[in-house]
């Protein structure tokens, strides 16, 4: 079988809803993001045999098939959008994967897009002809008793509010001392993640709550952007000469649907054991920040390194795009990796873990080749 790889993974800047992105749609986040990925591997467009593309607050539509066409990929392409939430965009990778080593394609786009700013209203008709109803999200579990709003799940974590604000302080303060990030592909004018901001003490305790102590400030901020990542053989990388990580082992499950918070739990541990290492010897670890709280009991879990853990800040300090979110984890860890590589220093192993709603857990291990 083939093994697939990665050869190139590029991403928007992520801009709080309402900010620099609030006029492009999510097709054409992912659009600019793919091109830049085929720029970076001097790859045509007609290369590409399929685009998959996570999407988790639009109207349907197939977003993927928009994305494909706006980036110019040939009408062959016919795309194909998924919806797991905020696992969905390193799902959709692990898909693309998935197909690469059964041989039923050769280079595919993956990743995710979400627009917070331009997501459509939802309303709920009333079959006894009554005006239709509005609401935010879908149910994500058929018992109401285990479908918990995010912010009060991330509460029963139990996680205490100083931990958790001190969590977030450092999550900005290390997004602020990071460099140029080279996996963004500048776009209205923003060449860098805008959100990241110095957090005293005192201005955290003046954040609102939204559910006991987890606050607006421990929350990751609603926000768009889009992530996409080229995903082929190794064969065929090593005939373009571009650098490369190896995808896998990996993990995608199910858990309590009433904790999503520690849904990543079972699926890191799983991918460890795969692999046959142990936490610590991990170079990089890059793990979705939703809140402050969920991150802080996922690493108590696991046994994570936190030092090693979103060293260049997380979600909390950049914004969650939903759908977009788990492939920004993977695009960050291509980039730290392979980067690695050239210079003869730094970590050869990464591993992306993301929780969703409804109990979901994706974790993946991605090795510099």
């Amino acid at each position: 079988m083939p093994r697939a790889v990665l050869i190139a993974a590029r991403r928007t800047p992520v801009a709080p809803r309402g900010g620099a992105l609030a006029r492009i749609d999510a097709p054409e986040l992912a659009a600019h993001a793919a091109r830049a990925c085929l720029a970076d591997a001097a790859l045509p467009a007609d290369a590409v045999d399929e685009l998959i593309l996570a999407n988790a607050l639009g109207a349907g539509g197939n977003p993927a098939r928009l994305a494909a066409l706006a980036a110019g990929l040939p009408e062959r392409v016919g795309g194909l959008t998924i919806d797991r939430q905020c696992t969905g965009g390193l799902d959709a990778l692990l898909l693309a994967a998935a197909l690469v080593e059964t041989g039923r394609a050769t280079t595919i786009l993956a990743g995710g897009a979400e627009s917070f700013s331009r997501r459509p209203l939802r309303l709920a008709t009333d079959p006894d002809g009554g005006a239709p109803k509005p609401y935010l999200r879908p149910r994500f579990s058929p018992d109401p008793a285990r479908d918990p709003e995010m912010h009060e799940a991330a509460n029963a974590l139990g996680q205490p509010r100083a931990a958790q604000d001190a969590y977030t302080a450092a999550s900005h303060a290390r997004a602020l001392a990071a460099p140029p990030l080279p996996e963004i592909a500048p776009l209205e004018g923003l060449a860098a993640d805008p959100y990241a901001r110095a957090l005293s003490p005192a201005l955290l305790a003046r954040a609102k709550p939204l559910a006991g102590d987890v606050t607006a400030a421990n929350t990751a901020p609603e926000a768009d952007a889009a992530a996409l990542l080229l995903v082929t053989t190794e064969d065929h990388a090593r005939a373009l000469g571009r650098p490369a990580l190896a995808i896998g082992p990996s993990a995608m499950l199910g858990g309590d649907p009433a904790q999503p918070g520690l849904a990543p739990v079972a699926a890191i541990r799983a991918v460890l054991a795969k692999a046959s290492l142990a936490p610590d010897m991990l170079g990089q670890v890059e793990l979705m920040e939703a809140f402050a709280a969920q991150a802080l009991a996922t690493l108590e879990a696991t046994g994570l390194p936190a030092t090693r853990t979103n060293p260049q800040g997380g979600a909390l300090a950049r914004g969650h795009p939903i759908g977009a979110s788990g492939a920004v984890l993977a695009c960050r860890l291509f980039h730290a990796l392979t980067a690695s590589g050239i210079s003869g220093e730094g970590p050869t192993t990464g591993l992306a873990a993301i929780a969703a709603a409804g109990g979901l857990g994706t974790a993946a291990l991605f090795t510099r080749l």
